[in-house]
């Protein structure tokens, strides 16, 4: 995967620093002062390009000039008046920017920042979302096709943030989004992959290779053995038609004091959904294979966290199995035994995450959290409620709900909250166990979060359903959300 180098870099004089392309700001038609510099060495050229038209210095355009000083290019970047430059705008001039870095081939780039100053944050703000937006930007799959797209040539970029900021302060916001943008790329890395290669197995490959080497991690593997004495009969049940056999994954980041508790991710890792027995129709069923993507998020923040090097202890869970139908499959009627003692009857064999969920939810009580947020493509109907813009946020604390809330504004990886009342219980209400799979036609997501809420009594839990957010039909391909909210959320609970 393409990859950026980000260093932080201060310069009284943005023209005599020596670059294959200097950015610099343009604020509609006044010129920030690195715009300036390159406007006085190169006889006015920033200004006639304002006056000809073609560039007019609003959000998101860009327009490139023959180099001048230290620049063998020169690229305007746009956005809009200077007062209201917010979040929104940066992160419009930053699409724009990689855009038409994307179409050079500079291999590396002097960014000029110091006059920028969002409204609604700070420069270190921007400068995150900056190096968080141009690695996942560079992002290109390559395992399964033999002609891969280009991948973008630009590798370092050299920030100058003035006095705004030191370079210290530059150089820590850098990293923290170049890291956050990198997890994204690697749950969308795994999220792409086909199910014949991204099994359960595969995934715990994948999770002993990201602690190997790591001090500070560790990672352990249920396998099904293990989890029959455990009691996980609703996981198992997922599995059993399929011959790839199911996998519980820990991942474990000892960044913080012995005895702080963790923050637990659990990730939903159904790698291939066929439905079970309750078959899914055949269109567009090849987009299973995201349905690990809740799996995916939590490889990813993991990667940040670790990476980032938190001064905080996160345990990543991944419930891994393949939905599939066959003689030995799970049959809707049936009726199995949680890990938590809860006996579930299965009125749908599709209803399978939350069954493989449950499980590893009872199995988090064991870490004695001091929050549980599980991650999950869980509900077609989260997809018709929220479309792909948000994420579904349950939760049982309002204060862990606000937390994530605010996560998302500040990351633009935004989630809603949905209602979690005991109303929607109800309708999983079952003659035959202590509750059924699914509660019916109304309301799918809200009881889907309902069934986890019975097994999560214990701790402070959220849950995201990112059934609509994880991937995209037009272009195909995984998203990598919510990694940037998580990988947030958890860098403000480590003070960080």
């Amino acid at each position: 995967m393409s990859s950026i180098t980000f260093t932080a870099r201060q310069s009284a004089d943005a023209s005599k620093a020596k670059t294959q392309c200097a950015v610099v700001p343009v604020f509609g038609k006044t010129l920030s002062a690195a715009a300036g510099d390159f406007d006085a060495v190169s006889g006015g050229a920033v200004t006639a390009a304002l006056k000809l038209g073609d560039f007019d210095g609003s959000a998101g355009q860009s327009c490139v000039l023959p180099g001048a000083g230290g620049a063998q290019r020169l690229l305007l970047l746009g956005f809009g008046e200077q007062k209201k430059v917010d979040l929104a705008v940066v992160r419009k001039a930053v699409d724009g920017l990689y855009n038409m870095l994307n179409r050079c081939k500079a291999k590396d780039a002097a960014l000029h920042l110091a006059d920028l100053a969002p409204a609604d944050s700070d420069l270190a703000t921007a400068l995150e979302l900056l190096a968080r937006q141009l690695t996942a930007s560079a992002y290109r799959y390559t395992e399964t096709v033999s002609e891969p797209k280009k991948a973008l040539a630009l590798g370092k970029v050299a920030v100058n943030p003035g006095k705004a900021l030191t370079a210290r302060a530059a150089q820590k916001a850098l990293d923290k989004g170049a890291h956050t943008g990198a997890g994204i790329n690697m749950a969308r890395n795994l999220a792409n992959l086909p199910g014949n290669i991204c099994t359960p197995t595969y995934l715990a490959q994948q999770a002993r290779a990201l602690a190997r080497g790591n001090a500070k991690m560790s990672t352990s593997v249920l396998e099904e053995k293990k989890m029959r004495e455990l009691g996980m009969g609703a996981l198992l049940s997922v599995s059993a038609g399929s011959d790839e056999p199911a996998k519980l994954i820990v991942m474990e980041y000892k960044g913080g004091k012995a005895g702080d508790k963790p923050y637990v991710l659990v990730g939903k890792g159904i790698t291939f959904d066929t439905g079970g027995i309750s078959l899914k129709p055949g269109a567009k069923m090849d987009e299973m294979k995201f349905d690990m993507g809740g799996a995916a998020a939590v490889f990813g923040t993991m990667q940040a966290v670790r990476d980032m090097a938190l001064p905080i202890n996160v345990v990543g869970i991944v419930a891994a199995a393949e939905n599939m139908p066959s003689g030995r499959a799970t049959k809707p009627g049936d009726v199995v035994t949680s890990m938590a003692g809860k006996t579930i009857e299965i009125l749908n064999t599709d209803a399978e995450g939350r069954l493989v969920l449950c499980d590893a939810l009872t199995y988090a009580e064991r870490f004695k959290p001091r929050a549980v947020i599980d991650i999950a493509t869980l509900t077609g109907a989260c997809v018709v409620a929220l479309g792909s813009h948000a994420s579904g946020l349950y939760a049982n604390k309002d204060q862990l709900a606000e937390q994530l809330l605010a996560a998302g504004q500040q990351t633009h990886d935004r989630v809603w909250r949905m209602p979690l009342w005991d109303d929607y219980k109800k309708q999983l209400a079952s003659n035959f166990a202590d509750l059924g799979n699914i509660g019916g036609p109304e309301a799918g997501s809200v009881t889907a979060a309902c069934f986890l809420a019975h097994f999560t009594e214990k701790y402070d839990w959220a849950h995201l359903d990112i059934a609509g957010s994880a991937w995209s039909s037009s272009p195909k391909g995984a998203t990598g959300r919510p990694v940037s909210l998580l990988t947030r959320y958890l860098a403000e609970r480590a003070g960080v």
